[in-house]
């Protein structure tokens, strides 16, 4: 069975990736290493800007995330339910045609 990719979980996946491909700048992470304390000061005071705008980024990328992951389980959920229910109305047709058959209203 071919299934197509639909736009939620295609939107997850394009979420997943870049939060993943974050992980890989180098500008991101704090490794500098200053040995005076003023230079340390102030890089601490750089990088904390820069991280929280990236906490800030990553909480929303994680919300988009778990909102698309939510938005595929809700539609498979849907298409489940709907695969019963057909079911369960081809099931009721085929319990109606051996009635009448048994009936003796239809050959």
């Amino acid at each position: 069975m071919v299934q197509i990719i639909d736009r939620s979980s295609l939107l997850f996946l394009s979420c997943l990736l870049s939060s993943f491909s974050l992980l890989f700048i180098p500008g991101l992470a704090d490794t500098s290493a200053a040995s005076n304390s003023s230079d340390q000061k102030d890089s601490s005071k750089k990088s904390s800007g820069g991280s929280t705008w990236l906490e800030v980024l990553l909480i929303c990328l994680g919300l988009v995330a778990v909102g698309a992951f939510s938005d595929f389980l809700f539609k498979l959920w849907q298409r489940k339910k709907r695969e019963e229910q057909h079911a369960r109305l081809l099931r009721l047709f085929e319990q109606d045609d051996e009635l009448e058959v048994e009936l003796g209203i239809r050959d």
